[in-house]
């Protein structure tokens, strides 16, 4: 029995849909299909999309969606700001109580794996920054490069370096700060976290979509970043250049492909590394987000591929919609009952 053939059983509690999945994989597709079935509103759970100006290169929803279909904490905040993980929580948790309060779904979307673990599991209870740790670690990089950290966290805890790619670098400092400061590895500190009671006023529903071939998802990744590129992803970041309030140590600009046009625009790189890189980068990202999906309780799976082909966005919501009916959330308009078997585009 899956997690949502168990929670159809019990519970008269509003409901809350999760839709993980890794970059490029159709989310954006797939809810607008969900939002023409059920009266929803979308939460968007990614770190990028919270920034104004940052629209090309995040694969932002157009202003039709936008105004279409209501989507929440997409554009507000300046990418001179640090929008962190407990704003997420704040944010979130105020626009699911509006969205319910008028008898709608909230449908959180997006692939901020750590927002949506924060949101479920709530935020652990961290010391305070040290400065002058930060500093120091900061020269060490400078001196002997990130890796020499990395390598440093792999011995004080190996489990957090197991959950963090070895370029992180703020995560990085941020992990072995904490141990400095206290003496205990930032793992310990997740143990005890501070919840909320999302799990007991709300019917959450957890789905993940899960390629079975990673490659199909690479190809997809490329097309999508070169797509980017015809749009105008370059000149966005020009713009956000000749700001002159703006740098690479902020998390706006160290959003992957941000990044590395970011450092071509400043002549470090020419455009084909920044393209190569670009590209590598984004799929590095798939992978740390199928990482957390592959460990994530209660998740219902949806394919999105047979192993050779992807597949439509219409085949993958039928699917859907066939899980969904056998929850409460049928009952808002009655999902379709029968659904085609999935079949790959041709």
């Amino acid at each position: 029995m899956t997690s949502v053939e168990k929670k159809s059983i019990v519970s008269n509690r509003p409901s809350i849909i999760f839709l993980l999945g890794p970059t490029a994989c159709g989310k954006t597709d797939l809810i607008l299909n969900f939002c023409e079935n059920f009266p929803a509103e979308v939460i968007s759970v990614d770190s990028t999309k919270v920034y104004r100006h940052l629209d090309i290169g995040s694969a932002k929803p157009n202003s039709a969606m936008l105004n279409r279909i209501p989507h929440w904490l997409i554009n507000i905040a300046e990418p001179t700001e640090i929008y962190s993980a407990a704003r997420f929580v704040e944010d979130s948790l105020r626009a699911i109580e509006t969205i319910v309060a008028e008898g709608k779904i909230p449908v959180l979307v997006g692939g901020s794996m750590m927002y949506f673990n924060s949101l479920l599991n709530g935020l652990s209870k961290l010391p305070a920054a040290d400065a002058s740790i930060r500093t120091e670690l900061e020269l060490k990089i400078t001196k002997s490069g990130i890796q020499s950290l990395y390598a440093q966290l792999q011995l004080i805890d190996p489990l957090s370096a197991r959950r963090l790619h070895p370029n992180q670098k703020q995560r990085i400092i941020r992990a072995l700060e904490v141990y400095k400061s206290t003496g205990k590895p930032i793992s310990s500190w997740w143990e005890n976290r501070k919840t909320n009671a999302l799990k007991e006023k709300y019917s959450i529903y957890q789905f993940g979509m899960m390629p079975s071939e990673r490659s199909l998802l690479h190809a997809k990744i490329e097309r999508r970043f070169l797509s980017m590129i015809a749009c105008g992803f370059v000149e966005e970041v020009r713009e956000l250049h000749r700001r002159g309030d703006l740098n690479c140590q902020l998390p706006a600009v160290r959003s992957v492909g941000y990044r590395q046009l970011w450092s071509f625009v400043e002549g470090e790189i020419n455009f084909d590394e920044a393209l190569n890189r670009g590209i590598v980068a984004t799929r590095q990202l798939a992978k740390r987000q199928l990482t957390w999906m592959r460990g994530w309780q209660e998740l219902n799976l949806l394919p999105i591929d047979d192993g050779k082909k992807l597949f439509s966005t219409k085949k993958i919501a039928d699917v859907w919609l066939k899980m969904l009916s056998r929850t409460p959330i049928s009952h808002f308009v009655g999902a379709r009952q029968n659904s085609e078997s999935i079949q790959p585009l041709q």
